[in-house]
């Protein structure tokens, strides 16, 4: 029941309708079957395992597309009202096992988007320069600008994921001995939470997915990584080390999430078997939250409008007299 009524309302989802101002629904509205499912805010327990990865919400491939071709057009037209108009950021966070689709999933979605308004950053190890300040500094430092989309690929999650797989790697933060107790985890959870919570205060929306990819489909993404060697370079062998503590990040993303889903900064665990369906629920959480904004382009005051006409006058003038000195001028030839 539940996946014809998705399909009824993808059905209705075409360029036609996202371009049309006739609909009595808003756009999250249409959107929601696509988004509610999956969206995390810690209004009730989290269990990791009751999401399901192979999700399609219904759909085929090609209604797929069609809704990520319309979000697409709906993105472009947000992110440029969200640049004019200066006071909102948008700040997307993607985390998620190793081939889970994130890279490909944000140059799908964000595909003719103006990248004047758009910066990726990946987090990598941190350098030495990084591990001499706090866990948040270098994400603090790339946090976008007011009318701006940042995306972080991978972020200060890691910290509370990579660092508790490896614990070791608190050593290497310098952070001192006697800090290091067994509630640094939950210490870290509370940091982050009042970190973006007072992002949001400041006018930034947050919205974090985890690409929830099933163990038996990253095989099936390595082996055809290394089978074909245009896609050889995203392989390592770390990969496979780190595939074999697949239970340990599974335990540790689901801890994340019930730790750190707020109604400002929800999580949106995203069934990523199928990347083209990741790709509709991403890009749908995204239009819907930029289309919350009510953006619109800046409007000019009345002196400025009067200031324009005159301009506009006395351009229309100069070409007029341009086109009468050009035409005297061949008369008299």
């Amino acid at each position: 029941m539940i996946a014809r009524r998705v399909r009824y309302e993808a059905n209705q989802l075409g360029t036609s309708y996202f371009m049309s101002k006739k609909s009595s629904k808003t756009l999250a509205a249409e959107l929601d079957p696509f988004i509610s499912p999956f969206r995390v805010d810690g209004a009730e327990r989290f269990h990791l395992k009751s999401h399901k990865t192979n999700e399609k919400g219904g759909l085929d491939k090609d209604e797929a597309e069609t809704i990520l071709d319309a979000n697409r057009k709906r993105l472009s037209d947000f992110q440029e009202k969200l640049y004019a108009k200066n006071r909102w950021s948008l700040l997307l966070i993607f985390q998620g096992m190793d081939a889970s689709g994130k890279d490909s999933a944000i140059k799908a979605i964000f595909e003719g988007v103006n990248p004047q308004g758009c910066e990726v950053t990946s987090f990598k190890q941190p350098t030495s320069h990084e591990l001499d300040h706090d866990f948040l500094w270098r994400s603090a430092i790339a946090l976008p600008e007011r009318g701006r989309i940042g995306i972080f690929n991978r972020s200060y999650y890691e910290e509370c994921l990579v660092t508790r797989v490896h614990p070791e790697l608190l050593v290497k933060e310098k952070i001192p001995p006697k800090l290091i107790t067994k509630n640094i985890w939950r210490e870290r959870f509370e940091d982050i939470t009042a970190f973006e919570r007072y992002l949001s205060r400041n006018g930034t929306v947050i919205l974090k997915f985890f690409l929830n990819v099933s163990r038996k489909e990253q095989r099936e993404r390595f082996l055809d990584r290394l089978e074909q060697p245009s896609k050889n370079w995203k392989f390592s062998m770390n990969d496979i080390t780190e595939r074999g503590r697949w239970s340990r990040y599974q335990a540790v993303y689901q801890d994340i999430v019930r730790n750190s889903s707020t109604a400002v900064a929800p999580w949106y665990v995203v069934p990523a078997d199928h990347k083209w369906f990741a790709r509709v629920v991403i890009g749908s959480a995204i239009v819907a939250a930029l289309e919350a904004l009510d953006l619109h382009f800046p409007s000019v005051d009345k002196e400025s409008k009067r200031e324009f006409e005159a301009v506009r006058k006395a351009l229309e003038h100069e070409g007029k007299s341009g086109a009468t000195k050009k035409h005297g001028g061949k008369a008299g030839e």
